[in-house]
């Protein structure tokens, strides 16, 4: 992934200045104590920072939003991981009698890498992304995010890009942050339909009747599978009985058609195989989940608006309502972020900048500054993408609270 205006050796020069003056702290903070409807959520949640050469820190724990910045701050961590909800605080864990120290909850989470995809795409492979395959990411999360919201109820997704070539998946309700490790699985394994090793030629097996949820997803793979498979991946390879006819034909949507017509000519009546493109389009296009990262409460997971240290981009939110034009080539680098600040005012900015302060004297100095800053740069319009998605998750915290409150009055 080009990403010109990043060098990795800036990174310990750069990075000092994104925690102190751009990193979304408040958010951040606002983000994972859930309105603080239940007691120490904050408090005993895991953070995991990985620093300069690949120095790993687990078990972290922090009591405030200040303590966190200060650490941050200080540590300047290459990378930061989120973990679960423990039973203690983390960063006593070995105080704690053996045994006792258990996660309790945490996000149901997803992720989706591109490299689960390398046999179903030519353009490229491992790390490395292009527009073409990036299809990929945006079917995964058009089929995953409606299952999640229409199939279990969930509400409050945010999706979060990871930086370099995939993407992550939070579920924030609080039913999704109780479940137990088992019922993880149960969700994981209903959307899983990809399976078998990299020697499995055929990985999609469809029985009738087809699943509603495998239909609904069908509906987004067709929409995207002539344009994706048979244009940008030239998936078809010719097999002797077509060569001719694919020698006068060269149009991949009618050689498509003229290669369903052969299979049902020689399936004939029979039922086997009666859901072959099916299965080829879903081969193809279905997510492919690391249902490991699903199943686990204490299984870490890289958190948003932490910096890839390959690619130097941001792990922004992606606002789904702007799913289709996202572009991971597009998100801001540290080092662009950080030019931007140095930019000179404008006018404008200056007159904007000065009603902000006359408006803010009475709040925190050095958070109103914060706030300014990273409304200068391009990270400006994924924070308030943030901001937006937490307005909705406060609505149902203030439900959760006056429930609380009327059973105490109750007592």
């Amino acid at each position: 992934m080009p990403s010109s205006d990043y060098d990795s050796a800036c990174l310990p020069d750069i990075l000092p200045l994104y925690y102190r003056r751009l990193f979304p702290f408040s958010q951040y903070y606002r983000w994972l104590n859930y309105g603080g409807v239940q007691k120490n959520y904050f408090q005993n949640r895991e953070f995991s920072f990985t620093l300069k050469d690949d120095i790993y820190v687990r078990y972290q724990s922090f009591t405030t939003q200040n303590e966190l910045e200060k650490e941050m701050q200080k540590m300047n961590p290459y990378k930061i991981d989120i973990g679960a909800i423990y039973s203690h605080r983390p960063n006593q864990h070995n105080t704690v009698k053996s045994g006792t120290f258990q996660a309790l909850e945490k996000e149901l989470v997803f992720d989706i890498d591109m490299t689960d995809y390398d046999d179903v795409r030519s353009c490229c492979s491992a790390a490395d992304i292009c527009p073409k395959c990036w299809t990929l990411m945006t079917i995964a999360i058009h089929i995953l995010d409606r299952a999640l919201r229409d199939d279990f109820g969930f509400q409050h997704l945010l999706w979060v890009y990871s930086g370099r070539r995939g993407v992550h998946c939070w579920v924030c309700d609080e039913a999704a942050r109780k479940l137990s490790v088992a019922a993880r699985s149960a969700v994981a394994e209903y959307l899983s339909l990809v399976k078998g090793s990299d020697e499995t030629v055929k990985k999609v097996v469809l029985t009738d009747p087809i699943h509603p949820f495998i239909r609904e997803s069908l509906v987004v793979v067709e929409r995207y599978f002539p344009r994706y498979a048979l244009q940008d991946q030239d998936l078809l390879h010719v097999r002797k009985e077509l060569q001719q006819e694919f020698q006068n034909e060269k149009k991949p949507e009618i050689r498509w058609k003229l290669l369903k017509d052969e299979a049902k000519r020689k399936q004939g009546t029979s039922k086997k195989n009666q859901h072959f493109e099916k299965e080829i389009m879903l081969q193809y296009c279905y997510p492919r989940l690391d249902v490991n990262v699903s199943k686990g409460v204490n299984h870490l997971l890289k958190s948003p608006f932490s910096v890839h240290p390959k690619t130097g981009r941001i792990s922004v939110p992606i606002d789904l309502k702007e799913l289709e034009t996202f572009d991971p080539f597009a998100v801001p680098t540290i080092s662009l972020i950080c030019e931007e600040l140095d930019r000179p005012r404008t006018v404008e900015e200056d007159e904007k900048s000065k009603e902000t302060k006359d408006k803010e004297n009475e709040k925190d100095t050095a958070e109103s500054r914060k706030i300014r800053d990273y409304k200068r740069t391009s990270l400006a319009k994924y924070v308030k993408y943030f901001d937006q998605f937490l307005d909705g998750m406060a609505r149902s915290w203030k439900g959760e609270l006056l429930k609380k409150s009327d059973l105490q009055k109750d007592f």
